[in-house]
């Protein structure tokens, strides 16, 4: 039986829907898988992004590590170099320290040295003077030759007396005691010596101590 003209339209319009719905669902797959596969490279570029931005981080710190590695063991080398340096440097200074000491004593011995070995032989001359037996002339005789050495040991040692006898009177190397009235000295000469100075070269050691001339004449004058 066939359709009525009525029906063949009817049919051909559902025939032309389905169609068009088929192509409408067609396009829309299509699209979909499209953007699945867009998301999917996207994900997997992203993905590789990452992968390669933490394999520099990695890298860019082991490298850091190994500066840092590589700092510590120069600044200990340079650590042991200079406590090396510094063990030497003290090793001199005691060295050097115990040589000035060394120096310093040797000079202060060569000098006392040098200043005893002159009275050794007055110090004998002493001794054999208190073993002797003989008068008083002959004890002051001999008291006079050791003064006599005594000086010739200070003179070797440019330790001279002050002048005092016969001197005018200078505070500078003299000390007065007291005076004594004349009229035949001038006033202010020293007439006696009561204990000798002396100077080393031209410094005093200690002044003299004397007793000088008031001459009231010259004085008054």
């Amino acid at each position: 039986m066939g359709l009525s003209p009525l029906g063949q339209v009817l049919m051909t319009t559902l025939k032309d829907r389905f169609a068009q719905w088929s192509r409408s669902q067609q396009q829309k797959e299509t699209h979909m898988s499209t953007e699945q596969i867009d998301h999917t490279d996207t994900h997997e570029d992203n993905a590789q992004v990452d992968l390669e931005a933490a394999t520099e981080a990695q890298l860019d710190a082991t490298a850091e590590l190994d500066q840092a590695r590589n700092e510590r063991d120069q600044l200990a080398l340079q650590l042991t170099q200079s406590q090396d340096r510094l063990a030497r440097l003290q090793a001199e200074f005691d060295n050097a320290r115990k040589r000035e000491i060394k120096e310093r004593q040797d000079a202060r011995d060569y000098a006392i040295q040098s200043a005893v070995e002159p009275f050794l032989g007055v110090m004998d001359n002493f001794s054999l003077a208190l073993a002797a037996d003989g008068d008083v002339a002959q004890l002051r005789a001999g008291v006079q030759l050791i003064v006599k050495q005594m000086d010739e040991a200070l003179r070797s040692l440019n330790v001279q007396p002050v002048p005092t006898v016969g001197e005018q009177f200078d505070p500078r190397v003299h000390e007065a005691l007291g005076s004594i009235d004349t009229l035949e000295h001038p006033d202010h000469q020293v007439l006696e010596e009561v204990r000798r100075g002396y100077k080393l070269r031209d410094k005093l050691l200690r002044p003299a101590l004397v007793r000088i001339a008031s001459n009231t004449a010259q004085t008054n004058d």
